[in-house]
């Protein structure tokens, strides 16, 4: 009976050990700044955050602004090219493409094309392009903004893109139903699985996120479904953004930036 006790007790040690796995994030620095919300960070170290519906880049010596009065609310800034960043107003149907130092490109008035294009979603893909999912035809395509012209990719799909992120090669996109999407530039689109319930979500890789639900940070794998609670100092935050290892999690009063190195 002793023997079947301590049993029992060691694998209701190792049931808790599970459910309450952690990894602890490392404090490199804080950046202080008032913003409204917080983009992230580019390859240089440079720092983009929107105040008053203002885009402003911030490195350690100079800082930098956009303001487009004319169209209003900011709905997505695209960080991939630091050369070449895009900045998406959906409700005005356009897009701004701004070069390192925010000064305007070129700017695309979906609206104008000769293919109807009501553009819920857009970012940056290979080859001078735009990823573009149309709602009006509820189809992925992709828009070579030198030639101004758009090619529809994908056959038409039921259901609502909630959050996405595009990045050269892939458009993914969460439902309303927790399912986890990507499409190629080829058309091909791939249902890589089921996430958790969640607030704010980015994807890391092809079977990774890292997910804010409450005030809680979480890590979650599609292998083995796996989830880890990421603990930091914040007891409440905003948002957050991850890449290269470096976690920065945001509050009204600006950026803390942790090391946190995943498997």
């Amino acid at each position: 009976m002793k023997n079947l006790l301590c049993l029992f007790l060691f694998f209701q040690m190792g049931t808790v050990s599970c459910q309450e796995k952690k990894w602890l994030a490392t404090k490199i620095d804080t950046l202080q700044f008032q913003a409204d919300s917080f983009i992230g960070f580019d390859t240089f170290g440079a720092y983009y955050y929107i105040k008053n519906n203002v885009l402003i880049k911030k490195n350690k010596t100079k800082t930098w602004q956009y303001k487009n009065l004319s169209l209003n609310k900011i709905s997505k800034v695209d960080l991939q090219n630091p050369l070449n960043l895009v900045v998406f107003y959906e409700n005005f149907n356009t897009v701004v493409l701004l070069d390192n130092q925010l000064n305007e490109i070129q700017k695309i008035n979906f609206s104008e094309n000769t293919i109807p294009i009501l553009a819920t979603a857009t970012g940056l893909a290979f080859g001078n392009r735009l990823w573009i999912y149309n709602s009006l035809a509820q189809q992925i395509g992709l828009y070579d903004y030198l030639k101004s012209e758009f090619k529809t990719i994908t056959v038409p799909f039921i259901g609502n893109i909630k959050p996405y992120d595009t990045n050269y090669n892939y458009f993914q996109w969460i439902d309303e139903n927790q399912n986890w999407s990507r499409c190629n530039i080829f058309g091909k689109v791939t249902v890589l699985g089921k996430v958790p319930e969640f607030d704010l979500i980015q994807a890391i890789s092809d079977s990774e996120i890292v997910y804010k639900k409450g005030d809680t940070l979480y890590y979650y794998t599609l292998n083995g479904n796996k989830t880890t609670i990421i603990h930091f100092n914040e007891k409440t935050f905003e948002s957050f953004y991850y890449k290269d290892q470096i976690l920065s999690i945001f509050t009204f009063k600006g950026i803390t930036n942790y090391k946190i190195t995943i498997p």
